[in-house]
């Protein structure tokens, strides 16, 4: 593996095909103020990840809920918050968390602390790649290296997908729900990140503040460019600051 310099390089992302670290010189320039309606979600990360810097105890974070509000937004502007504070960040495609290990072994020892972000992750039936990321979030005979975090976005809570049959072999003893294996074995991977952040759509009012957030500077009828912005989010099927920075992108 390549030899990144921690000390001048803010992030890299895994290649696996190269068995290598890339440094990532052009960063999303995303900022936490930009980021509206999550105000608790930001809360609740920020204050996780300054513990983490403070070499105080910390959890791992799974980001989950509705696509385009913000998850993986908050994750990549903590890193443009805190990186002066020695915060760096690797990201590593789902597909390559076999690798994760390996990863992990070449940065414990490093005097910077390093979240591993793990953009949309879910698993589909039969995929045993996140069987790594359990051994790395908690469970195997070494303990987790204490500079080392994993922050997690996804569009689905359990991360794996939950079938009703599942629930087939549920039983109820005593008052006390007894969970099948299946839906144990699915709960047991998310169970493992301690801080659960669940992103919800917005409504109008929001989706609109966000469109004024962007267009800060217009000077054009605003009650004209609101009725823009409905059509392009009823085009869309949804209202979400991704759809408001792409109506903003289109417009602007």
């Amino acid at each position: 593996m390549d030899t990144i310099d921690w000390a001048r390089t803010k992030a890299a992302v895994w290649r696996a095909r190269s068995n290598r670290l890339r440094e990532i010189r052009r960063l999303d320039p995303i900022a936490l103020d930009q980021l509206l309606g999550v105000e608790r979600q930001k809360t609740l990360l920020c204050q996780n990840t300054e513990r983490f810097l403070a070499g105080k105890p910390a959890n791992n974070a799974l980001l989950w809920g509705s696509r385009g509000t913000g998850k993986s937004s908050l994750i990549k502007a903590l890193l443009n918050r805190y990186h002066d504070q020695g915060l760096r960040m690797i990201e590593v495609d789902k597909d390559d968390l076999v690798d994760l290990p390996e990863i992990v072994d070449d940065i414990q020892d490093l005097p910077q602390h390093f979240v591993i972000f793990c953009d949309d992750l879910s698993f589909e039936e039969g995929e045993s790649s996140y069987k790594p990321l359990k051994s790395v979030l908690e469970g195997s005979l070494e303990l987790p290296p204490e500079n080392v975090l994993i922050y997690a976005s996804s569009n689905r809570r359990h991360l794996l997908p939950e079938r009703m049959q599942d629930n087939d072999q549920t039983r109820v003893h005593n008052t006390e729900i007894h969970f099948g294996d299946a839906i144990e074995e699915k709960i047991s991977l998310s169970d493992r990140f301690g801080l659960w952040l669940s992103f919800y759509p917005i409504n109008q009012p929001e989706y609109l503040a966000i469109v004024d957030h962007y267009f800060a500077n217009w000077q054009g009828d605003r009650s004209q460019l609101h009725a823009e912005a409905i059509r392009f989010a009823q085009g869309r099927g949804v209202r979400s600051g991704r759809v408001a920075r792409q109506f903003f992108n289109a417009r602007s």
